[in-house]
């Protein structure tokens, strides 16, 4: 028997507490300690496991833990935004700070029963509730801050230049939305072919003085090169 279905793109061998009931491959939703232990381990790409992305403030304080119910699904949703969109944002600009990333469904209905910035569990499949399919697709969300680009932004406020860089240069994120501190941003990766890319803000944008849509597909400003937003970042990054 194959036990380890992930062993071609680098996963630790699965243990066999994982195998379900039929005998074949599959992980179970963690319920022990130890199991828990093992699904942290998990290698989601070369600098991330899974471990760092089951954080949440939430669980926390309300007493919820944070795992999921379908693991397999949340791996491969994991997997494919660290290799696709975390990993080329970090070997480009250097280390990435996780604010949020995975909500399992009870943590996220608690967020939006609670007003914790959280939109409804429907609304979230495939984005921080990686266990559940946005009809067929697949995807998943988090909440990051680019550790290099925040002395830039705590001196300019113009959070549209690390947009446009990974608008630019990292072309399987799904969509962002950016946040007033350390203009931390969502990112999502999702398999959607049809999926509307877009990006937009709860800051105000310093050029337009508006908040909202910075791009989006059908936008005069989607497509080309952006390099004019964002050439002095690169050269502080440079320079630091």
């Amino acid at each position: 028997m194959e036990l380890n279905k992930f062993a071609s793109v680098g996963f630790p061998t699965l243990n066999p507490t994982y195998l379900d009931v039929h005998g074949s491959v599959g992980m179970k939703k963690p319920e022990k300690v130890k199991e828990l232990e093992e699904f942290g381990r998990v290698q989601l790409s070369k600098s991330f496991f899974m471990r760092e992305f089951l954080y949440s403030e939430i669980s926390q304080i309300e007493g919820i833990p944070n795992i999921p119910d379908d693991p397999e699904l949340a791996i491969e949703a994991g997997k494919n935004l660290c290799e696709k969109v975390l990993e080329p944002v970090q070997d480009a600009l250097g280390r990435i700070s996780v604010r949020s990333a995975y909500r399992s469904c009870a943590i996220n209905q608690r967020g939006n029963e609670k007003g914790y910035n959280c939109v409804s569990n429907e609304k979230n499949y495939a984005g921080h509730i990686w266990d559940k399919k946005n009809g067929e697709y697949i995807g998943a969300t988090a909440c990051l801050i680019v550790t290099s680009f925040v002395p830039y932004y705590q001196k300019t406020g113009d959070w549209t230049a690390l947009a446009w860089w990974i608008h630019d240069h990292v072309k399987d994120y799904a969509h962002m939305t950016f946040f007033q501190n350390y203009a931390a941003f969502n990112i999502n990766w999702n398999n959607n072919p049809n999926n509307l890319k877009f990006i937009d803000s709860y800051v105000e944008n310093p050029h337009t003085g508006k908040k909202g849509y910075l791009t989006k597909k059908g936008m005069d400003n989607f497509e080309g090169l952006h390099e004019e937003h964002y050439k002095g970042f690169i050269q502080q990054l440079k320079v630091d």
